[in-house]
């Protein structure tokens, strides 16, 4: 993603966070909105702005590498979604999210598998409810 002239971090983030998360990653940054609205910004301007607009990496390799960090850290089931969701919207199928998963097995061991699994079906369900099965 090339950065127009004069454009900042925050924009650049933003612009970034929209195409890959879609409406899921703005939904988190108005939610600290409240509370932390530095930390909502920092998400925007470095994981977005400075970390994802990187070269190198395309955004579906940004998100398979995202899934397996989160699956390995265990208890992040509210960025599983989140990722997972955006995962599909930079054009992951739902077996490939599944395979990437699943890959984390003999790193993670079947208890985070297994329930990163779990959140991935909400996930599929709920893209099926919102917007029919494709």
């Amino acid at each position: 993603m090339e950065k127009p002239m004069g454009e900042s971090r925050f924009e650049k983030g933003s612009r970034a966070l929209a195409a890959i998360d879609g409406r899921g990653g703005r939904e988190v940054v108005d939610s600290l909105a409240g509370i932390a609205p530095d930390l909502g910004r920092w998400v925007v301007e470095f994981a977005f702005g400075d970390v994802y607009t990187r070269p190198g990496l395309d955004a579906r390799q940004r998100e398979l590498v995202t899934l397996g960090s989160l699956v390995t850290q265990g208890d992040t089931v509210p960025e599983l979604r989140v990722h997972i969701a955006a995962a599909l919207h930079v054009g992951l199928t739902r077996e490939q999210v599944v395979e990437a998963i699943m890959q984390c097995v003999p790193y993670v061991g079947f208890p985070r598998t297994i329930n990163a699994v779990g959140v991935a079906r909400e996930v599929f369900d709920r893209e099926d409810r919102e917007h029919g099965d494709d």
